[in-house]
């Protein structure tokens, strides 16, 4: 029995991603060999495809997330046994593949009405979206949210989250069948940054306030406008850096803007331990259970079709989330 894995041998284009067959992995102390339903493709497999994340050596896995069934565990686990459903959203390397060993610690179990190829292609966005929304910041009713990338994967997300919780949100997008996205999932303003200027419409919304938070992940594109979007003493929290990455930031300009605060977030300060992350991704799974929070798979490719999959998603040809079928 083989083990087909997508690797690349050194940074570069979509090219560079190939199908191996390897030996089966075995797993060692502390680990847990998962035979994979699906692998998630989100945009930090790019970002390590690219070598903007630098990879220590090569040849070299990759993905990150993914969800499947226990298939066998190693010495000292006691948490897991053969036959359970299981999803990762860390590393190490090498959710695209069929079978993967992963570190006990940084399993999640799937309940049994969510869909594992589901889990695999939203588990990643779903946990940052709930820290997002529970730990950079906690949303209320009645706070005004701006969402960039409303109809990406953590974007869809997110928006149905903080709806539920009664915020108010303005969502921004790249073009019109986006727009119809973000309304669907129930954002009340919707700007098309390619034709408007979010930031003065924004300030438009909000009477001149600002809103109380901007939820940026798309970086360079958006920093400056997020930041005139923002009330007095508001918060930008940077999650993403789709296009490209941000400039220095002089600190005394945000005292001219209004005294404003700043965040950059990593999904592993909020999920390195083990049971913030298991609670993280119980919250997530039961909104999803509950319908507040509707996530469908649109996009399936075969494993051998990696390289498709990172063309489309840096396209922006995808909404929501993207996995490949092992």
């Amino acid at each position: 029995m083989s083990n087909a894995v997508v690797l690349i041998d050194h940074p570069g284009g979509p090219d560079v991603l190939r199908v191996e067959q390897r030996a089966v992995p075995v797993p060692g102390q502390g680990e847990v060999l998962v035979r994979q339903v699906a692998a998630g493709v989100n945009f930090i497999d790019v970002q390590h495809r690219t070598g903007r994340y630098p990879i220590a050596s090569y040849p070299a896995p990759i993905g990150m997330e993914g969800a499947g069934v226990v298939e066998a565990v190693g010495a000292g686990v006691t948490d897991w046994k053969p036959g359970d459903r299981v999803a990762y959203a860390s590393g190490p390397l090498g959710g695209y593949a069929q079978w993967k060993v992963e570190p006990d610690h940084r399993l999640v179990e799937v309940p049994v009405h969510i869909d594992l190829e589901l889990a695999a292609g939203s588990i990643l966005r779903g946990l940052t979206a709930q820290y997002l929304i529970t730990g950079s910041y906690e949303v209320k009713a009645g706070d005004v949210l701006l969402v960039h990338a409303a109809a990406g994967g953590v974007g869809q997300i997110l928006t149905q989250w903080v709806k539920h919780l009664g915020a108010t949100v303005i969502a921004t997008v790249g073009s019109d069948d986006k727009a119809e996205i973000a309304q669907r999932n129930g954002c009340d303003h919707v700007i098309n940054y390619s034709r408007e200027d979010f930031a003065a419409r924004t300030r438009e919304l909000t009477n001149g306030r600002g809103v109380d938070v901007v939820y940026d992940a798309v970086g360079p594109g958006t920093f400056e406008g997020s930041l005139k979007s923002l009330r007095k003493r508001g918060l930008l929290v940077s999650y993403g850096t789709a296009s490209g990455p941000l400039p220095p930031l002089d600190l005394f300009r945000l005292n001219g803007l209004g005294s404003l605060y700043v965040t950059s977030q990593a999904f592993l300060t909020y999920t390195a331990d083990r049971d913030e992350l298991r609670m993280r991704a119980a919250h997530y799974f039961d909104v999803l259970a509950k319908g507040i929070v509707k996530v469908d798979v649109h996009h399936r490719y075969p494993l051998a079709q990696a390289a498709q999959a990172h063309i489309d998603l840096q396209a922006r040809r995808t909404t929501g989330p993207i996995v490949l079928m092992p």
